[in-house]
C-alpha cells in the first residue's frame, strides 16, 4: 500500500483536500480491488500551521555555494572527505548529486517534524507518522499517528487505519477509518467501504464508496462501479466512467468491456485505446482484436493491431504474443511468428503451444510437434490432446491416437468426440460410435452432426438423417446441404434443390457446385451462372466439371483451353476426359498421342474409346486387335456403342471366313 504525505505546510483549506493523487490499475499488486488505497495526510480541523516548513520558506542557493556549505558527495561510508575539497557539480553524476541532496533534505525534514512532534505539535506528528509509514517503519510511526489522531487530525486517523490494517488489526483499522471518513476523508471512506464490502456489508460499503466517489476519489468511484457491476446495477457504467476520466486505467478497461458486451464496439474501442495508452496489457490486447476484426474492410488496420499486440505482449500478456504470432504468420513472417508463439507458450498459453506444434508438424518434425502439443495439454488446453491424436494417427499409431482422442473427448472437446466416433465406426463399433457423434453434434460440431446424419441414413432412418443434415447445413456444412439438395431434387422440388445446391456450393462442396451448374444448364436460362459454377467445381478438382469445361471451351473453338481442362481431368483418372482429349489430338493430327489417351480411356471401361481403337486397328490392317477391341466395346457399352461394335465384329468374322 502506498502512502502519499504532504511535507510542507499549506493553508488549512488545502490540508483538508486529502484525496488520492493518482488512481492505478488493478493490475498493480498495490491497487487490486481489495487492496487499500494510497492516502494523503491532512488535519481534521483548520488549525494554524507552524511556519518554516513550506515551500514559501525555501531560499534559492546557487549550486556551488551549496556544495561548499555541505561538503562533497560521493565519499564512501566511513571515509573522511578530503580537507578543503570543494564540490564541483559540473564534474559529478547529476543523479548521484540529486539523490544525495534529496536524502539530506528528507533527513532534515524528518528531524524538523520529529522535533515539532516531540514538542506536542499534532500536525507535525501526523506528517512524521506518514513519512515513517511510507518508509515501512510501522513501529516508530504508530505512536505519532495515534497522538495526532487522538488530537483530531483527520489524515492521521486515516493513516493509522492503514498502519493497523497492515499489521492485521482490521477491526481497529476500521474504527479509525470511520472516524476519518465521518470527518470528510475520501480516502478513508474508500478504505472503509472496501473493508465493509469484504465483510459482506454491501449496503454500508456502497454508502462509503459513494461518499468517496462523490468527493472525487477515483479509486472510490472504481470500487463503487465494481460493486454495482457485481450486483448487475446499470449505474456501474457511470462510476467506471468517472474513475476512467480521472485516469484509472482498469476502470477504462472495464468500461470498454461493458460497451463491447452491449454491442457498442466504437465506444468500446475508444476506451480500450484510453486504457492501452496507459499501458494496460489486456486493453491493448482487446484493442488489437477489434482492429484486426475491422481490418477485413481496411487492411491498413493490421499494422496498428500488430503494434497494440506487441505492446500488450511486452507488458506480459501471453495471449497478445500468441495473437501477434498469428498476424506475423499470415503475413509470411513464420520465423518471427514462431518466436512470439514460443514466448507465449513458455508463459503458459496453450493456444500458442498448439500453434508451434502445428508448425513443426507441417514441417514433418513430429518429435518437436509432440513436445509442444504436450506443453499445450499441460497448460490445460485440451486441443493439445486432440492434436496429439491427429499426430499419432498421421504417423500410423492408431491405438495411441484413439487414447488421445478419448482423453480430449472426455474433457468435452467436440471434434475429438467426432474423431473418436469415426475411429470406432471404422472398427465396426457402430453402437459405440453413435453416442460420441451425438455428443459432438450437441456440442456444436458440424462434422459430428453430418456424420450422425450419415449414420441414420445408413440405417434407412431418413427423417432423422435429414434433421441432422439440416442442422449441419445451417452451420455452413456443404456436404450436408448437398444431401438435402439431392433429396429435394429426387422429390421433384427443383426450387428447393437449387437453394440447397447453392448452399452446398457456398459451403465448399465441389459436387454441390457441379450439380448446381448441371441443373442451371438443363434449365437453359442461366448459362453464365452455370459456367461459373462449373468453373468453381473444376478448380476444386471435380473431374466431371473439368470435362464439362473442356466441352464448353471446344464448342466455342477455344481448343487450347479445352485441351488444358481435358488433360487435368484425364491425368487424375477421368476416362471421358481421356477419350475427349484423344479426339481433340486426332483432329490436330497428333494421332500417336491420341492413341495413348484412347487406350487409357478404354482400359478404364470407356466403350466409345474401345470402338475407336477397333476402327483404327482395322485401318492399320490389324484384324485380331480390332476384334479384341470390338469385344471390349460390346462389354463396356452403352447400347448404341455395343450395337455398332457387334456389327463391326460380325463384318470382321464374315471377312475372315470368306
Amino acid at each position: 500500500m502506498r502512502l502519499i504525505g504532504k511535507s510542507g505546510t499549506k493553508s488549512g483549506a488545502a490540508v483538508e483536500a486529502d484525496t488520492d493523487a493518482w488512481a492505478e490499475s488493478t493490475e498493480s499488486p498495490d491497487s487490486r480491488p481489495g487492496a487499500l488505497p494510497a492516502q494523503r495526510t491532512s488535519g481534521l480541523s483548520e488549525r494554524p500551521q507552524a511556519g518554516g516548513f513550506g515551500p514559501d520558506s525555501l531560499v534559492h542557493v546557487p549550486t556551488r555555494q551549496f556544495s561548499e556549505a555541505v561538503g562533497p558527495y560521493g565519499a564512501a561510508a566511513g571515509e573522511d572527505a578530503p580537507s578543503g575539497a570543494a564540490l564541483d557539480p559540473a564534474g559529478l553524476d547529476p543523479t548521484s548529486f540529486e539523490t544525495a541532496l534529496a536524502a539530506r533534505e528528507s533527513a532534515a525534514l524528518e528531524a524538523r517534524h520529529r522535533q515539532a512532534a516531540d514538542g506536542g505539535d499534532p500536525d507535525a506528528a501526523s506528517r512524521l507518522g506518514a513519512l515513517l509509514l511510507r518508509r515501512g517503519d510501522l513501529e516508530d510511526a504508530e505512536p505519532y499517528l495515534r497522538a495526532a489522531a487522538a488530537a483530531g487530525v483527520r489524515a492521521a486517523a486515516n493513516n493509522l487505519g492503514v498502519l493497523l490494517h497492515q499489521q492485521g488489526h482490521r477491526a481497529e483499522a476500521g474504527q479509525w477509518w470511520r472516524q476519518a471518513a465521518v470527518a470528510g476523508s475520501a480516502p478513508a471512506a474508500h478504505a472503509l467501504g472496501l473493508q465493509l464490502r469484504d465483510q459482506g456489508e454491501e449496503e454500508a460499503a456502497e454508502y462509503w464508496l459513494h461518499f468517496a466517489a462523490d468527493h472525487g476519489h477515483p479509486l472510490g468511484a472504481y470500487a463503487l462501479g465494481d460493486l454495482m457491476e457485481h450486483r448487475r446495477d446499470v449505474r456501474a457504467e457511470r462510476w467506471f466512467k468517472v474513475s476512467a476520466d480521472a485516469g484509472h486505467r482498469e476502470a477504462a478497461y472495464r468500461l470498454a468491456r461493458m460497451r463491447e458486451a452491449a454491442g457498442d464496439k466504437e465506444t468500446a474501442e475508444a476506451w480500450y485505446r484510453t486504457a492501452a495508452a496507459r499501458s494496460h496489457a489486456r486493453a491493448a490486447l482487446r484493442l488489437g482484436v477489434l482492429l484486426e476484426e475491422r481490418s477485413r474492410a481496411d487492411q491498413s488496420l493490421l499494422d496498428e493491431a500488430a503494434r497494440w499486440y506487441r505492446q500488450s505482449a511486452q507488458n506480459g500478456e501471453p495471449r497478445a504474443a500468441c495473437a501477434l504470432g498469428f498476424l506475423l504468420r499470415d503475413s509470411g513472417e513464420v520465423t518471427a511468428a514462431a518466436e512470439w508463439w514460443q514466448e507465449a507458450a513458455e508463459a503458459g498459453d496453450g493456444n500458442a503451444a498448439n500453434a508451434l506444434g502445428a508448425l513443426h508438424a507441417s514441417r514433418g518434425e513430429a518429435k518437436e510437434a509432440e513436445h509442444w502439443y504436450r506443453t499445450a495439454l499441460d497448460a490445460g488446453d485440451q486441443n493439445g490432446a486432440f492434436n496429439l491424436g491427429l499426430l499419432c494417427a498421421g504417423t500410423g499409431r492408431e491405438q495411441q491416437a484413439e487414447q488421445w482422442y478419448r482423453r480430449a473427448a472426455y474433457a468435452g472437446h467436440r471434434e475429438a468426440c467426432n474423431a473418436l466416433a469415426v475411429v470406432l465406426l471404422q472398427r465396426g463399433d457402430e453402437s459405440g460410435a453413435e453416442p460420441w457423434f451425438s455428443k459432438a453434434a450437441e456440442a456444436g460440431s458440424v462434422d459430428g452432426a453430418f456424420n450422425l446424419g450419415v449414420l441414420h441414413a445408413g440405417r434407412g432412418e431418413h427423417r432423422q438423417a435429414q434433421e441432422w443434415y439440416a442442422r449441419a447445413a445451417a452451420e455452413g456444412h456443404g456436404e450436408a446441404a448437398l444431401q438435402l439438395a439431392v433429396a429435394q431434387e429426387q422429390r421433384g422440388n427443383l426450387a428447393g434443390a437449387l437453394e440447397r445446391y447453392r448452399q452446398a456450393a457456398a459451403g465448399g462442396s465441389a459436387e454441390g457446385a457441379f450439380r448446381l451448374a448441371s441443373v442451371l444448364d438443363r434449365r437453359g436460362d442461366a448459362d453464365a451462372e452455370a459456367e461459373h459454377w462449373y468453373a468453381v467445381a473444376a478448380d476444386a478438382g471435380h473431374r466431371r466439371a473439368q470435362v464439362r469445361m473442356g466441352v464448353r471451351a471446344a464448342e466455342r473453338g477455344a481448343l487450347e483451353i479445352a485441351e488444358s481442362w481435358y488433360r487435368r481431368a484425364a491425368e487424375v483418372g477421368s476416362r471421358s476426359a481421356a477419350f475427349n482429349l484423344g479426339l481433340l489430338l486426332a483432329r490436330q493430327d497428333s494421332e500417336a498421342e491420341a492413341m495413348l489417351w484412347y487406350t487409357r480411356a478404354a482400359d478404364a471401361g470407356h466403350g466409345r474409346a474401345a470402338l475407336r481403337l477397333a476402327l483404327l486397328a482395322l485401318r492399320r490392317g490389324e484384324p485380331v486387335q480390332a476384334e479384341n477391341w470390338c469385344r471390349r466395346a460390346i462389354d463396356y457399352g452403352p447400347a448404341e456403342v455395343a450395337e455398332r461394335a457387334g456389327r463391326l465384329l460380325g463384318a470382321l468374322h464374315a471377312e475372315l471366313s470368306a
